[in-house]
């Protein structure tokens, strides 16, 4: 049966370039994407960049321009860099469209009349330079919790703490730098814990095969036990001045951008399906037979999975079909770094001249159907392009095809089509074709290597090289020869949504039609000659990659920002240039080194905490009568069960805490490299037993 297919991955924001960690998301929706249009699925496959928010706003004044100007020039580079990875959108749009508009006043106005719109006063920081409510994000001050300098208006980046921008002491707007004054503004709240919406989403999140197991039980956790009110009101306005779209009965209030950002999905696919002529209401409705599927990181899948359906459900629209929710990119087993030169952009990647389709493989042959994490090692990139891509599959093609072209006018034998190593190549479509559609990818692409393992076996033991010396042997030669360029065509079709442009290269050598899926069973003809072998792929070679990382370190280099006051940039010109006696601050004496009760921990616990993408709770025994209960924000760099049973060094006398997801008692130490790219908890050699001191 032919299924309709919406299929979006999510909105890049108009603030940035595009960089290897988002091309994993938008790859992995290309391969899926590019599987099903093999299957003669109709599938439309659309994004837009996210384009409203304070930071586009106040990005588009440093650089006095308008915002409309900043978007649409971001926008160009953002399909530019998409297009060099092969990622072929059916519509690439704005979230500042009028489509986009319209739905998001026709979304709110239901909701509105369904009561799910409440109107409360909150407080906020706000710029009296700027004459601006201030994102936490755009707040920095010191920790209340710890004291470190230059946080974040949400958490700390030292001791992992999170709280609300009015406890940042001594706290500045990063747009002006000017303290920030208190003052309150009425706001716009979503209802998200009315009971109709959890009774919603309770049966909305648990319906198989709406989400991955791993982000079902994530949504257990945030939901809680029935009648316990964890969901909180969602607020989904903002003041002006933003860049966005008004609210229509709130003037000088404006939808907040996560709101209008995935309500961009239906305006891309509107655009799309007016200019096609496809009647994109068919997709819209709530009991529609069409699909709807969404790529995303976990990073958004609260917004995805609770807030979003959520939203369409009141608001009379389709829900989601599947959201799936991917892992974040590491680089060499760290996050990535603008230091090491491992934070790279998409433009950089091609203007050094590596093949887009190595990134394409590598990616493919990682990725699975979970939310765990994808490494990118450049070691093992090299080697598996070198050796799967081109050692393996296109050495199939270079061994075989010359000898049909030199002696038998490049014409395959129909009798050998049906070898036996062919009729188990073709057999193994459908399990191919199952890993496709689930996204396990890795087994696709191990199941098409060790295939090929088995094809290059028999031609070490044909040896048509040899066989090309003996005019007796010219039968077994274009025997030989012909099992091979087949095989050569099955992995060609196997691989084509992971490598379409050599897939297409491919079949222009074959002589052949752009294969679908269906072509697993029309193999190539004795009357359809193959061409002169040409060069496909050529081998990734180290002195690329090193000048890829070392291209980055340069271009990377963080500057300042061009909206601090020039007292605070000041400053930070003097941290730079201090000896490196004084890197981490005045010298102690011993005694204040005595102050610190530094202890052996043991880890009997370790759990992610609800709410928060940044903490781990652990469950610390240092030898006392009971453990103790720390909050530690290493979220990023370690899964929890990998800290249980581990020994951690512990600052003991440190003032509990009372956090907003309950007291903590301590602080895990933890070293990090430069721009904390990478992080790691402290302990020791030796015999260790819980409450250990150190000195």
């Amino acid at each position: 049966m032919t299924r309709r297919i919406l299929v979006t991955s999510a909105l890049p924001y108009a603030n940035g370039a595009i960089h290897l960690g988002h091309l994993v998301e938008y790859i992995q929706t290309d391969i899926w994407v590019r599987f099903q249009k093999m299957q003669n699925h109709e599938v439309y496959y659309v994004c837009a960049d996210d384009t409203h928010g304070t930071p586009v706003m106040l990005r588009a004044q440093s650089e006095g321009i308008s915002p409309e100007e900043l978007i649409a020039r971001v926008s160009t580079e953002h399909q530019r860099d998409f297009a060099s990875f092969h990622v072929g959108f059916d519509n690439y749009y704005s979230t500042n469209a009028p489509e986009n508009k319209a739905h998001c006043e026709t979304i709110y106005t239901r909701l509105r009349d369904a009561g799910l719109i409440q109107t409360r006063s909150v407080e906020q920081f706000y710029d009296p330079v700027k004459e601006m409510f201030l994102p936490d994000r755009f707040i920095k001050g010191e920790c209340p919790k710890c004291g470190a300098k230059d946080q974040y208006g949400d958490s700390c980046e030292v001791c992992g703490a999170t709280y609300q921008p009015t406890e940042l002491k001594n706290a500045y707007s990063t747009v002006s730098g000017a303290a920030p004054i208190r003052k309150s503004s009425d706001h716009y709240f979503f209802k998200l814990s009315d009971p109709r919406c959890e009774n919603f989403l309770r049966q909305w999140t648990q319906s198989p095969g709406r989400l991955q197991v791993e982000a079902s039980r994530k949504m257990q956790e945030w939901l809680g036990e029935e009648g316990s009110g964890k969901l909180a009101d969602w607020d989904i306005s903002r003041d002006a001045p933003y860049f966005g779209f008004e609210i229509p009965d709130a003037p000088g209030k404006y939808f907040y951008v996560w709101l209008d950002a995935p309500v961009g999905y239906f305006a891309s696919f509107q655009n799309l399906c007016e200019r096609i002529g496809v009647d994109y209401q068919e997709f819209l409705k709530a009991d529609t037979n069409t699909e709807m599927i969404h790529f995303i990181g976990k990073d958004i899948l609260y917004f995805h999975a609770l807030f979003w359906p959520a939203m369409l459900e009141f608001a009379g629209l389709r829900t989601p079909t599947k959201v799936n929710a991917h892992g974040f990119l590491t680089v060499d087993g760290a996050k990535m770094s603008k230091s090491r030169g491992t934070f790279i952009t998409a433009e950089s990647y091609i203007k050094q001249g590596l093949n887009p389709e190595w990134l394409r493989y590598y990616f493919a042959a990682k990725l699975n159907s979970t939310m765990e994490d994808l490494d990118l090692s450049f070691s093992d990139f090299t080697a598996r392009v070198n050796s799967d891509l081109v050692g393996k599959y296109i050495n199939i093609a270079s061994r075989s095809a010359g000898f049909l072209v030199k002696n038998f006018e490049g014409r395959v034998l129909d009798s050998a089509m049906t070898h036996p190593l062919l009729l188990e190549l073709r057999a193994q479509a459908a399990a191919i074709s199952e890993f496709y559609n689930e996204r396990e990818y890795g087994k696709a692409i191990r199941e098409v290597m060790a295939c090929a393992d088995k094809v290059n076996a028999y031609v070490d033991q044909e040896k048509p090289w040899e066989l090309a010396k003996n005019a007796d042997k010219q039968a077994e030669l274009q025997t030989a020869c012909s099992i091979c360029l087949e095989a050569f065509r099955l992995f060609t079709l196997y691989l084509k949504p992971v490598l379409p442009v050599l897939a297409g290269n491919a079949e222009i050598i074959l002589g052949i039609s752009p294969m679908t899926w269906a072509d697993v069973d029309t193999p190539l003809r004795n009357d359809t000659p193959v061409q002169a072998f040409k060069h496909l792929m050529q081998r990734v070679d180290q002195k690329q990659i090193d000048a890829l990382v070392e291209a980055n370190k340069q271009s990377l280099t963080p500057a300042a920002p061009a909206t601090v006051k020039t007292e605070i940039k000041k400053s930070a010109k003097e941290k730079d240039t201090a000896p490196a006696s004084a890197v981490s601050g005045e010298h102690i004496s011993i005694d204040d080194f005595a102050k610190i009760d530094l202890r052996i921990g043991l880890v009997k616990e370790c759990k992610a905490v609800e709410g928060s993408t940044k903490l781990l709770q652990l469950t610390v025994d240092l030898g006392e009568e009971k453990p103790r209960n720390i909050f530690s924000g290493i979220a990023a760099h370690y899964q929890p069960e990998s800290l249980q049973g581990q020994f951690v060094v512990v600052v003991a006398n440190l003032a509990p805490r009372k956090m907003k997801f309950g007291m903590s008692e301590g602080m895990v130490l933890c070293a990090a490299s430069d721009n904390d790219s990478a992080l790691s908890t402290l302990t020791a050699l030796g015999q260790l037993t819980p409450g250990m001191k150190i000195s």
